[in-house]
C-alpha cells in the first residue's frame, strides 16, 4: 500500500526536479557563471512565488483523502472547485503585483550586475505562468488524494520531458539564451494544465465536478472559510520555509558569483533529494488522511512507523549514491572549473542531508493528512529560529558554515514535529480509535 503511492510519487517528483536540474545543465553549456547563477536566482524567485502556494496541493490532497472515507466523490469534487477558485484568485493577485513584487524579490535574493539582468529576463517570461501553476497545484492535489498516482506520474513525465526538450531547442538550437529557458517553462506549464483538465473532467469524475459546480453553496463563504482556515497555516508555514531557502541564496550571492553558482547546483541536488523522499510524504498524506477520516488511531500510528522505516531506507540509498558519485555529478553541472571545485568542497552535505530531512518530510505528510496545520506551522517557526541562530554563529566559517546551518534546520524541523506528535494523537483521537 505504501509503495503503491510512494513509488509513483517518487518518480513524479524526480521528474519535477528535472526542470531545475535540466535548466542548470542547459545554461551550463553556455560557459558563463553569471548566467548559471541567474537561473538559480530565477528558480529561487519562483520557488518563493509558486512553491509557497503549494498549500493548494497539500491541503487539497489531505481533504480529498479524508473525504474519501467520510463523504465520497461529491465532496471531493467540491474541494477541487474550492481549491481551483482560490488558486485563480491568488494568480490574479500575483499578476497585479508583478511590477512591485518581482524587483523586490530579485533584490532580496541578492541579484546584482550581470546576474540581475539575466535573472530579470528569465523571470519576466515565466511569471505569466502563474494561473497555470495555481490550477495545476489544485488538480494534482485532487488526483493524489484519490490515489490516482499513475495518471499524475504520466502527466508529470510528459510535462518535464516537454520542458527539457523545449529548453534544449530554444537555448542551444535557436540560441535564445536564458530567455529560452523561461519560454520553455511557460509553454510546458500550460500544456500540463490542458492535459490535467482533460483527464480530470472525463467520465464519472467529470460528472461529479459538473454536479458540484451547479451547487451554489460550494463556493459560498460558509463553504470556503474552513478550506481557507486550514490552508492559511499551510501557506504561512511555506512562507517561512521559502524565507529560509531564500536566505541560502542571498548569503550565497554575498560570497560572489562562483559560490552562488556552486551553491545553486548543490541546492538543485537537495531539491532532487527532497522530491525523491517526498514520495513518502505523499503516502503519509493519503494513508494517514484516510485513517484520520475513519477515526482509526491504531492504523494511523502503524502507518507513521511503517512509512518512517521505508523513508530511512530510501535516504540511505540516496546518501550512498551521492557518496559514490557526487564529484562527477557536480562537475557535469558546473559552468567553469572554479564552480565545480567550490561545489565539490561541500559534497559531504549531499550525503548527510537525506538523513537530516527524511523524517521531517514524512511528518509533513502525516500532519497535512490529519489537518494538523497549526502544529506544522509552529514546528517550522521553531526550526527557523534554530536556523537563524546557527547562521549567526556559523557564517564566519565560510560556505561550510552555511550548509551546516541548513542541515541543522532540517533536523530541528523533524525534532519539533516528533515532540508535538503525542499531544496531537491524544487530541485528534480522544477515544483511542
Amino acid at each position: 500500500m505504501i509503495w503503491a503511492i510512494a513509488l509513483p510519487a517518487m518518480v513524479t517528483n524526480v521528474a519535477t526536479a528535472l526542470i531545475g536540474l535540466g535548466d542548470m545543465w542547459i545554461v551550463g553549456r553556455l560557459d558563463d557563471a553569471a548566467t548559471q547563477g541567474a537561473v538559480d536566482v530565477g528558480a529561487r524567485l519562483f520557488a518563493m512565488l509558486f512553491t509557497v502556494m503549494n498549500f493548494l496541493k497539500m491541503g487539497t490532497t489531505g481533504l480529498v483523502a479524508q473525504a474519501g472515507t467520510r463523504s465520497g466523490t461529491a465532496e471531493q469534487a467540491a474541494i477541487l472547485l474550492r481549491g481551483a477558485t482560490i488558486g485563480l484568485a491568488i494568480a490574479a493577485a500575483l499578476l497585479l503585483a508583478k511590477p512591485l513584487l518581482m524587483p523586490a524579490l530579485l533584490d532580496a535574493l541578492g541579484a546584482r550586475g550581470e546576474v540581475l539582468g539575466a535573472a530579470r529576463t528569465y523571470a519576466d517570461i515565466r511569471y505569466w505562468s502563474a494561473p497555470g501553476v495555481m490550477l495545476n497545484l489544485a488538480l494534482v492535489g485532487y488526483l493524489v488524494g484519490q490515489r490516482r498516482m499513475a495518471a499524475v506520474l504520466a502527466i508529470e513525465v510528459f510535462y518535464n520531458l516537454l520542458n527539457v526538450a523545449l529548453g534544449l531547442w530554444f537555448v542551444l538550437g535557436l540560441d535564445m539564451g536564458i530567455a529560452g529557458v523561461g519560454w520553455s517553462s511557460f509553454i510546458a506549464e500550460y500544456a500540463k494544465l490542458a492535459v490535467l483538465a482533460a483527464f480530470v473532467t472525463r467520465g464519472s469524475h467529470g460528472a461529479a465536478l459538473l454536479a458540484a459546480a451547479r451547487e451554489k453553496a460550494v463556493l459560498r463563504w460558509a463553504s470556503l472559510h474552513p478550506f481557507l482556515t486550514l490552508n492559511r497555516d499551510l501557506f504561512l508555514r511555506t512562507v517561512v520555509l521559502m524565507i529560509a531557502l531564500a536566505a541560502l541564496t542571498r548569503l550565497s550571492a554575498e560570497r560572489g558569483p562562483v559560490v552562488l553558482a556552486a551553491n545553486g547546483i548543490l541546492y538543485q541536488m537537495f531539491v532532487f533529494t527532497a522530491l525523491l523522499l517526498d514520495g513518502f510524504e505523499n503516502a503519509a498524506q493519503v494513508l494517514n488522511g484516510e485513517r484520520r477520516g475513519a477515526d482509526d488511531r491504531a492504523g494511523f500510528g502503524a502507518y507513521i512507523r511503517a512509512i518512517l522505516i521505508r523513508g530511512m531506507g530510501a535516504a540511505a540509498l540516496v546518501a550512498l549514491g551521492f557518496a559514490l558519485l557526487a564529484d562527477p555529478i557536480l562537475s557535469s553541472f558546473a559552468a567553469t572549473p572554479a564552480v565545480a571545485r567550490a561545489a565539490q568542497e561541500q559534497a559531504i552535505w549531499l550525503v548527510l542531508i537525506p538523513f537530516a530531512g527524511v523524517a521531517g518530510f514524512v511528518f509533513d505528510g502525516v500532519f497535512v493528512g490529519a489537518s494538523w496545520t497549526r502544529a506544522l506551522l509552529l514546528s517550522m517557526l521553531g526550526a527557523s529560529a534554530v536556523y537563524a541562530l546557527t547562521l549567526w554563529f556559523a557564517w564566519p566559517h565560510g560556505n561550510w558554515g552555511l550548509w551546516l546551518a541548513f542541515t541543522l534546520f532540517l533536523v530541528a524541523r523533524a525534532a519539533f514535529q516528533a515532540a508535538m506528535l503525542p499531544f496531537l494523537l491524544r487530541r485528534g483521537f480522544p477515544a483511542g480509535g
